[in-house]
């Protein structure tokens, strides 16, 4: 077209052969995108190009000091990305980088970073990103459309289950010049695929070994971000170093974050050890999860003095909620009835306010405190057309918005939810003998093992245990440490955990990951309770092929009935703030992100003279 203009510039051919040229390209529908600075799930980015900082960030922010961290739990490798080991999450942000960055302020929107623009078209058929000339590996070596290509490749047949499950999807990639990749998604139907490669980690080429990839290791990696690993000490402590030649450094996507020259990861065995080595000073803050702890906790002399300052933030996203999770691979937790039963016996009225003083709240499903979710809320007409080949799977209750959790009368000894609980067990199969439940036919007790790692889980864990004996059931309550639970939890040897599933306001691919049936027979997979519903993969399939806003929460409130009308697991709590205690000597951004707190935009306070 260009070309055309050039050579007919200044006759009136011009503007025949331009109308033309459009009008062909409009009927066609064919018309390309145009490189873009930025590329958000639904509608627009909300950072104009050339925009100079983040509004949750602070650009005069200044650099140095410390910032350690207290981690409950160990490791034994350095790389996250894949299933073998328990890897030192913050090498993913912090050493090794993806094409594009998350815009904290919005549902689902990247930046440029590795990558200096994005491009797609309408039906997001293909991706083109061109990588940035600056970036640089931490060794000097520059990031190529090579290294992209043989990050994609090697983590789609060696890295994570969920990378493997994404990079498929990629009909083919290539790489036009040594700073441009084209990935070719014909067919994937899957609108959030550009977005998910854009957050692909880029792994450099030349300092990867294959053949040894998929095992654990404490050899600091090489990547492209702002901090080097410079020290580790197995199992203890990790020290990241700010890189002085970071090449990213002055983006805008980067402006005021990464402002400590070292952040050190101090990893603790137990809880209780973690938040006294806290109180000493030995790290620098807390996110508090303890509601005990939260009200009368923080009465030592630094917190009365101000050394410590509490925070309550309120994020923008959906409320973590934790959960009892049926491990229905269990024959114990195969019938449904059974879990509905279980589900009744839970007394969340007692456990809140001796446990939790009231502060907290009780919503089934997996998005509370968002528009995506569907608990008491009836189903709209697209919500309604997308269930109905699943009508049979999905209670009326659930479908118009009346069902509710049972509430008791808080005092633990509630009767009417106990012979409800009884009438369906004995649906089920079971029966009382005297004080114990048994199975009709076997006459097998009916016993299972809950599985904490805290001991915020253990309290929990008795409290059911008490609950559970009123109907007969003797479950055995049974505390490993983090790296034990991790392990059972990842291979899926429980009957029961307590486990939160964190969700965006935009939930995608991670969806299959977390409750698709391929994901469930595959360990490393957050499908922790072994669903395995048409339905749950059809509304997961539909929220990602939704072209707007509306019909996207249809999507999403779909799925949310499905998981409910499944009774996988037994809703505990919801948590609608995030309770952060930090030492003074760190300061933070007095804007909060959408998504909560950011220890990447916080500083080190300058010490006075």
């Amino acid at each position: 077209m260009f070309m055309f203009q050039r050579l007919f510039e200044g006759s009136g051919v011009r503007f025949c052969i331009l109308a033309l040229g459009l009008a062909i390209a409009v009927s066609a529908g064919a018309a390309r995108a145009e490189e873009a600075h930025a590329i958000a799930m639904h509608g627009k980015p909300a950072m104009p190009a050339g925009f100079t900082h983040m509004p949750y960030a602070n650009p005069d922010a200044p650099k140095g000091g410390r910032l350690t961290w207290g981690i409950l739990g160990t490791f034994d490798s350095l790389n996250p990305l894949i299933v073998k080991g328990l890897a030192v999450q913050q090498t993913r942000n912090y050493v090794v980088e993806s094409l594009l960055a998350r815009g904290q302020d919005e549902p689902f929107t990247l930046y440029g970073l590795l990558a200096r623009t994005v491009e797609t078209d309408d039906e997001r058929s293909y991706v083109t990103f061109r990588l940035d000339p600056r970036a640089r590996f931490s060794d000097g070596k520059p990031v190529l459309a090579d290294d992209v290509l043989f990050s994609w490749e090697l983590l789609r047949d060696h890295g994570r289950p969920n990378h493997r499950q994404y990079y498929a999807k990629v009909v083919k990639a290539e790489a036009p010049d040594s700073l441009t990749v084209r990935f070719d998604l014909t067919g994937a139907n899957d609108r959030e695929l550009p977005l998910i490669l854009g957050l692909m980690p880029i792994l450099p080429k030349h300092a990867v070994d294959v053949a040894t990839f998929e095992e654990t290791t404490l050899a600091a990696p090489v990547g492209s971000g702002p901090y080097r690993v410079t020290a580790v000490k197995p199992g203890a402590s990790v020290t990241l170093t700010r890189n002085p030649d970071y090449w990213g450094r002055d983006l805008a996507i980067n402006r005021g974050l990464y402002n400590f020259d070292e952040i050190r990861l101090d990893y603790f065995r137990e809880a209780n050890g973690q938040f006294e080595a806290f109180k000493r000073g030995l790290y620098d803050f807390r996110i508090e999860h303890e509601p005990l702890r939260w009200h009368d906790g923080y009465d030592f002399a630094a917190a009365k003095s101000g050394d410590v300052i509490r925070d309550t933030v309120t994020p923008g996203v959906p409320q973590p909620s934790e959960f009892l999770v049926f491990n229905t691979r269990r024959a114990i937790f195969a019938d449904i009835r059974v879990r509905q039963a279980l589900t009744l016996l839970f007394d969340f009225e007692l456990v809140n306010r001796n446990y939790f003083f009231g502060l907290y709240a009780r919503v089934a499903g997996y998005f509370a405190g968002s528009d995506l979710s569907a608990y008491g809320k009836p189903a709209d007409a697209r919500e309604r057309e997308l269930l109905k080949p699943f009508a049979a799977r999905i209670p009326p209750d659930i479908m118009d918005g009346s069902y509710r959790l049972p509430v008791t009368d808080g005092s633990g000894r509630d009767r009417t939810t106990l012979r409800a609980a009884l009438k369906l067990l004995s649906d089920a199969g079971y029966e009382l003998d005297g004080t114990v439940l048994r199975n009709r036919a076997t006459r097998a007790p009916f016993t299972f093992e809950m599985l904490v790692t805290t001991r915020d889980q253990e309290r929990i864990a008795l409290a059911f245990q008490r609950d559970l004996r009123r109907a007969g059931i003797e479950p055995t309550v049974r505390t490993v440490d983090p790296v034990q639970f991790d392990q059972r939890r990842l291979a899926f040897e429980f009957d029961m955990i307590q486990n939160r599933w964190d969700q965006s306001l935009s939930p995608g691919n991670e969806q299959f990951f977390y409750w698709g049936s391929a994901a469930a027979d595959n360990p490393g997979t957050r499908n922790y309770m072994g669903a395995r519903d048409p339905a749950i993969d059809a509304m997961i399939g539909a929220l990602l092929e939704a072209r707007d806003h509306t019909g996207f929460v249809s999507a999403v409130r779909a799925l949310d009935r499905a998981l409910i009308a499944g009774f996988y697991t037994i809703p505990l709590f919801n948590v609608s703030e995030q309770w952060i205690a930090r030492w003074n000597r760190i300061e933070r951004p007095k804007t909060t992100a959408l998504s909560g707190y950011l220890p990447e935009t916080w500083w080190s306070q300058p010490q006075a003279k």
